[in-house]
């Protein structure tokens, strides 16, 4: 293909096929995180343990990480039309049983599958970008997919939250559904980027996908139950991360060795890839993780529901869109886009180290700045990653490197998850001890509160002495608890300030992608 045919003007059903896949992404994403506000209601309907419930989101999480590398295989074998239509195909129809799931066991397996068939959509679009639209669309093409993909994991928990109270937690799945039907109908019809290589299957991978689905899925279950097991001092964990570590050295030797790989790493050969992968990675940690401790803080501490968590969160998707335009313009004026991710890896570690001051008693406005500075950052972090990472693959080899960029990015929220979690967890505990290890009972600002809460529950409880302890130690735990999530945010805040020592030594992508390809 050469430059001329390549800028030639985007026929409107190519338009509206590659919208069809942006939607299919989008619910897919939002999945991710629409059950995460309605848990504990549809453990009440499906008669499912706290243990149990956990797994509504991890199987999801496990497919879905299992799924997205061999996208891009998926992709040139059946090519885009036909491996998108049966992802789309087969979300929509688990969406269906997700909501007439009859007990946990039923759930669960079907939640597995959704993010199974969701996972393969999501790389499918990114590439599609990169294959279909020229080098001067790009910029605006790219925007709308960093709103998608930024947008969806804010507003998932707000959604399924708002729509289990005011409706049933069965109209989350549901909702999946006309978009579904519309995505099938219009994938099928219109889209035509490729055609299928059968002869892909010669010397098929089979053992390279077996060994990455132990490899990812044994990690992801490390990540998600780790923490509540104690990590290594259980004997499945402990098991399983041995199995982890073998697993992927030996799927690291076939896939540089085996002639066919499931997949293909010689991806990374390209430095930019290899940058925006690492990049992906931290932006994921960033990203997911403000979206769960925000949650968290408002629902534990700050006693908000879900409609109000929802309220407040929303301010980081609008200045998101509010930063778009802002991000496009600055991303095709020619600007360094090592600059432009400067600014918005700097404004990102700002918005988290803002969001370090909380306290018990912080409310809607003092989030709003931090949030606010977060929504605008967002942006000018994903759009030059995306750029950096896909812009200058060849045609041929854009599926198969969006597959591993965006594992890179799901994998960055499920180990920075697992991090967040057992931070908070152990950190609590510790700073909790170490307050109280400060405050003897003899001290008379100790005694002089005692006092203020014994007197205050003098005929509300039956011994108003003990419960005043009692009070005094929630305080504590409650105070050790909002430290620990302010040091959290500071972490993170880190992370992306050492992520931009390593913007200089990537490099700004000037070649076009049918270059390569030609």
């Amino acid at each position: 293909m050469n430059q001329e045919q390549t800028d030639q003007p985007i026929s409107s059903k190519t338009i509206l096929a590659f919208f069809a896949m942006v939607v299919g992404m989008f619910m897919a994403i939002l999945d991710i995180q629409i059950v995460a506000s309605s848990l504990s209601v549809i453990g009440a309907g499906l008669s499912a343990s706290g243990d149990e419930l956990s797994w509504i989101q991890t199987s999801y999480l496990i497919a879905e990480v299992i799924i997205i590398p061999i996208t891009g295989f998926a992709s040139r074998l059946l090519s885009t039309r036909i491996s998108y239509f049966i992802a789309a195909l087969g979300f929509t129809l688990m969406s269906l049983l997700c909501a007439i799931a009859w007990n946990i066991e039923s759930m669960i397996i079907f939640r597995a599958l959704q993010g199974f068939f969701g996972g393969a959509m999501i790389p499918t679009a990114f590439g599609a970008i990169f294959i279909i639209f020229p080098k001067s669309m790009h910029t605006k093409v790219s925007m709308i997919i960093g709103l998608v993909v930024t947008v969806a994991p804010t507003v998932g928990p707000t959604l399924g939250g708002y729509i289990t109270e005011t409706i049933s937690w069965h109209f989350m799945f549901l909702l999946n559904i006309i978009p579904g039907i519309f995505v099938c109908v219009t994938v099928f019809l219109y889209v035509d980027f490729d055609k299928p290589n059968y002869n892909l299957l010669k010397n098929f991978d089979f053992f390279g996908i077996l060994l990455m689905a132990v490899c990812l899925g044994s990690m992801q279950y490390v990540l998600e139950e780790g923490n509540k097991k104690d990590w290594l001092d259980d004997f499945h964990i402990l098991l399983l991360t041995i199995i982890v570590i073998i697993t992927f050295i030996w799927l690291i030797i076939r896939e540089i060795t085996y002639q066919n790989p499931i997949i293909d790493l010689s991806s990374f050969k390209n430095k930019n890839f290899s940058f925006g992968c690492i990049y992906s990675f931290i932006l994921g940690i960033g990203l997911y993780g403000t979206v769960y401790l925000l949650p968290l803080f408002l629902f534990t501490i700050a006693g908000y529901n879900t409609l109000q968590i929802g309220i407040t969160m929303i301010v980081t998707g609008v200045f998101q869109f509010v930063s778009a335009p802002i991000a496009a313009r600055m991303f095709g004026s020619g600007i360094d886009k090592r600059i432009i991710l400067a600014i918005g890896f700097s404004l990102f570690a700002l918005g988290s180290f803002a969001n370090s001051f909380l306290t018990a008693d912080s409310q809607y406005w003092e989030l709003f700045v931090p949030q606010m500075i977060r929504g605008l950052a967002l942006m000018f972090c994903f759009m030059p990653i995306n750029d950096l990472a896909l812009g200058t693959m060849a045609k041929d080899e854009v599926q198969n490197a969006s597959g591993l960029y965006n594992l890179t990015r799901n994998l960055g929220g499920a180990i920075g998850l697992a991090m967040i979690n057992n931070l908070i967890i152990s950190n609590s505990k510790i700073y909790a001890q170490t307050m109280k290890d400060n405050m003897p009972l003899t001290s008379p600002k100790v005694q002089e509160s005692l006092e203020s809460f014994t007197q205050s529950l003098i005929g509300k409880v039956n011994e108003p002495e003990l419960a005043a302890y009692q009070l005094l130690n929630n305080m504590v735990e409650r105070e050790a608890f909002v430290i620990a999530i302010n040091n959290v945010f500071i972490i993170i805040s880190m992370i992306f300030c050492m992520g931009m020592l390593l913007i200089p030594f990537s490099s700004t992508p000037k070649t076009d992608i049918t270059s390569n390809a030609h």
